[in-house]
């Protein structure tokens, strides 16, 4: 009986006082003594979520961690997300390459977890399981309007230009002269500075073709980032803003009577918030030098901040077949502190354009039946990454905390999911005795006709994305197309 009771993460399956299978040699034993030590561990999502959970989790020795993911490549949103003109930030790639190429964790990409494969049968087949999936949708504005021909979400036309296959094909109409930015965050600010680079700024990084092909022809000449809110409560960082201050070929349009006031009120704020705001007051209230202020004045393009607007309506153009502008309610703050919102004067604005772009935050979707979800915040409930009521499942990144923060910030939060799992495998709440792990999810796909594509395959195609880059003078021209990915794999 006694035997039965051994943990399977500290003894050989077999009791000593029990011989081992006939014919059976030392290497069949050491083979079996690691496979019924191995942790069995999955994670869903290889966005840096799930790649740094993953690195996490690989500091216990017997640790195997099976990486899926929808897309047939790998990243998530290092790869989707991050502005093409930051090629800086994709550095973390090399870390993520460097743990998929432990011999104890593995990438399985083209695999969709909900449809493919459900959120039970990899409970069945691994100890644990780590959804890091991130958010995938965006919010919506819910105004009248909103489903107009040239409204989009800033998430999808982020996607648009950095390949994202569900994006390839949006095509956005960039023929007006004014387009509108609902939200000021670091995502609207990229956005409005793809939409005003110089092409030619362009064209030596990873963009993909069809969308720099969009940006040479396009007439967008103004953009305006809309806030509910005031220039205390903007939500991008300073980075960003100096980039867009110096943006070559634009001036910014900033109005002083937005920043009265305001000298006084940033003495108290923390001192990030206090640079940025200080750098916002500078632009808006003081003469720019010479050099600077011959710049400004030959600038064909120019950007602005619109503060205390919420958007009530996209309105439709004449003949009611596209937007042509928005209507905005003026606002005013109550409140102090975090506490402060905005809140509607009763004055209306009427601001035209031509593109409407929704930055209005991202949200996660729920994944599978089985796993709780709170549609309100769009997180999966838990504690500390432990999910609620499902012992043994575990989630990391936005789908845990919501989509804010950087990279680091995702970084921090997904060691934290690693170590309560180790903690709980210590504390001996993970199922004991062995699980099959990757062999079991193989053999189900292989049934419903899924052809994984493994980190070595994910090689292959960068390399054939760097030779069809190296032709034009890019880092890489981004494959698009999963077709055309899988037929490149001979899958």
């Amino acid at each position: 009986m006694a035997s039965r009771c051994w943990r399977w993460w500290g003894w050989s399956a077999w009791p000593r006082t029990r011989p081992p299978p006939a014919g059976s040699t030392p290497s069949f034993r050491h083979h079996l003594s690691t496979q019924e030590k191995t942790l069995q561990i999955c994670v869903v999502g290889s966005g840096p979520a799930g790649f740094y959970t993953a690195q996490h989790l690989l500091k216990h020795p017997q640790a195997h961690v099976d990486i899926y993911e929808k897309q047939p490549v790998p990243f998530g949103l290092v790869r989707f997300g991050v502005a093409p003109d930051h090629p800086e930030v994709k550095n973390v790639i090399n870390t993520f390459t460097q743990t998929a190429h432990s011999g104890r964790c593995a990438f399985w990409g083209n695999v969709e977890v909900g449809r493919d494969v459900t959120v039970p049968e990899l409970r069945e087949a691994y100890h644990a399981v780590v959804l890091s999936y991130g958010a995938e949708d965006h919010r919506a504005l819910e105004v009248p309007g909103e489903e107009l021909p040239g409204v989009c979400s800033a998430r999808a036309f982020v996607g648009w230009y950095n390949g994202l296959p569900e994006n390839r094909e949006l095509e956005p109409d960039l023929s007006c002269d004014t387009a509108v930015i609902l939200g000021q965050g670091n995502v609207a600010l990229d956005v409005a500075r793809i939409l005003l680079t110089p092409p030619e700024h362009l064209e030596r990084t990873d963009i993909t073709k069809a969308a720099l092909g969009v940006l040479r022809q396009s007439r967008v000449k103004t953009v305006w980032l809309v806030g509910r809110r005031g220039p205390l409560q903007v939500a991008f960082t300073i980075k960003e803003l100096r980039e867009m201050i110096q943006l070559p070929g634009a001036r910014p349009i900033l109005d002083p009577a937005d920043f009265l006031g305001l000298q006084d009120k940033i003495k108290e704020v923390p001192r990030p918030r206090k640079r940025l705001t200080e750098l916002l007051l500078r632009t808006a209230t003081e003469k720019p030098g010479p050099e600077e202020a011959a710049r400004r004045a030959s600038a064909s393009r120019a950007w602005g901040l619109r503060f205390f607007r919420s958007p009530q309506q996209v309105l439709p153009s004449p003949d009611g077949r596209r937007a042509a502008g928005v209507r905005l309610a003026v606002t005013r703050l109550e409140g102090v502190g975090e506490a402060t919102r905005a809140v509607p004067t009763g004055d209306m604005e009427d601001l035209p354009c031509g593109l409407v772009l929704s930055s209005v935050g991202y949200k996660s979707r729920p994944v599978d039946p089985s796993v709780p979800f709170d549609s309100k915040l769009g997180v999966i409930p838990n504690v500390e990454g432990r999910v609620m009521d499902v012992p043994g499942l575990y989630c990391s990144g936005w789908v845990k905390r919501g989509p804010t923060g950087v990279i680091a910030t995702t970084m921090t939060d997904s060691f934290l999911t690693g170590q309560m799992l180790l903690q709980d495998l210590k504390a001996g709440l993970l199922p004991s005795g062995p699980r099959p792990g990757y062999a079991a999810i193989q053999a189900l796909l292989s049934s419903r006709g899924v052809r994984p594509v493994s980190f070595s395959d994910w090689e292959k195609l960068d390399a054939e994305e760097v030779a069809r880059g190296q032709r034009t003078g890019k880092p890489r021209e981004k494959l698009v197309d999963p077709q055309e990915m899988l037929r490149l794999l001979g899958h």
